[in-house]
């Protein structure tokens, strides 16, 4: 049967919110008739708006999902639910508003027995995640779409960017770096030393004196933020903590290159052809994580990248030199036509 309405619930990080989407819209293609909902963290469904393949994106958690979705049961709203991830109440929910419900195999026997398609869940690191998530609809008969992930900028978001950077940068500032320069404080492991940042900048600097920064992050990371900050003075402008998902997205697309760390930001700049030098840890090695289909991607893994690479190894063994090798390559191919329009 043809699914005319389908629900996906993906209650997680941002980064893991974004994996999922080329999946999303494998399901779009699959299915263009069909309406496709999304339910997502609270404070991270933002990252979904606007996507051209999604009807409506709301919030959900394992909290909230207990006491909805018990007025439709006779007259269930969605023809077909994928749920990501192992929370029971979830699932629960899904079965009680979808004909027929998809998910990983779950622990609980119970809650099996509530799925009409069981998915053998993979094995840790045994496929890149973009493509582990696209196990759900390959279950389904769906072929993949595309492995690139998606986010959108509306009009108005792209007005308010350009009058921002007008507003808060030198003139003549050229070209726009963006930084992250730290993952959420439970993956610290995959921080570059600040120390490191702050060299490769003045090499950036000597080599490309009108050269300006802009400093992405949360307030979690205002140690590093700050600092960096004050090493770079006026060559650099500090956004860490100040604005929102879809404000720090918004700017994204007005950059040259990125330069992160692996963390939910750094997904976000994946979705836009600008030149992206990302830093991966051995443990989550850029094979697992990094950007798909990119057409202009350079990645730094650490040294000692392989499954055998614990969370012990240091950041700091990725040299400043392979960093400043790969930002050069990603300033010497940059064009404005690889820009964001």
């Amino acid at each position: 049967m043809t699914p005319k309405s389908i629900l996906v619930i993906n209650v997680s990080r941002i980064g893991d919110t974004l994996l999922a989407t080329p999946a999303i819209r494998a399901l779009a293609v699959a299915w263009p008739e069909a309406a496709i909902d999304v339910l997502a963290h609270p404070g991270r469904m933002e990252v979904l708006l606007h996507l051209p393949f999604v009807r409506k994106v709301a919030a959900i958690s394992k909290k909230t999902a207990l006491f909805r979705g018990w007025g439709g049961l006779l007259a269930k709203p969605y023809d077909l639910a994928l749920v990501y991830g192992n929370d029971e109440a979830l699932i629960a929910y899904a079965s009680r508003v979808a004909k027929r419900v998809a998910a990983f195999r779950q622990a609980n026997a119970r809650i099996n027995s509530r799925l009409s398609v069981v998915v053998e869940p993979p094995s840790f690191q045994s496929d890149h995640s973009v493509r582990l998530a696209l196990a759900l609809p390959s279950a389904l008969g769906v072929q993949p779409a595309g492995l690139r992930l998606s986010y959108t900028v509306t009009d108005a978001e792209r007005t308010w960017a350009t009058t921002t950077l007008a507003r808060d940068l030198p003139d003549g500032a050229t070209p726009l770096i963006g930084l992250q320069v730290a993952s959420f404080p439970t993956k610290s492991y995959r921080d570059w030393p600040i120390e490191s940042f702050m060299e490769l900048c003045v090499r950036i600097r000597r080599d490309w004196p009108r050269a300006h920064f802009l400093i992405f992050g949360g307030s979690e990371e205002q140690q590093r933020t700050t600092a960096l900050k004050a090493r770079l003075g006026p060559a650099a402008t500090l956004y860490a903590g100040r604005l929102s998902l879809r404000q720090t997205g918004a700017l994204m697309s007005r950059l040259d290159i990125f330069i992160g760390v692996d963390t939910g930001p750094t997904h976000l700049m994946s979705s836009f052809d600008i030149p992206l030098v990302g830093l991966y840890h051995g443990f989550s090695r850029s094979e697992l994580i990094a950007p798909l289909e990119h057409p202009c991607f350079y990645p730094v893994d650490h040294p000692l990248a392989g499954p055998e690479c614990s969370t012990d190894a240091s950041m700091a063994d990725i040299s400043v030199d392979r960093v400043w090798a790969a930002v050069q390559r990603a300033l010497q191919d940059r064009a404005t036509e690889t820009r964001a329009p």
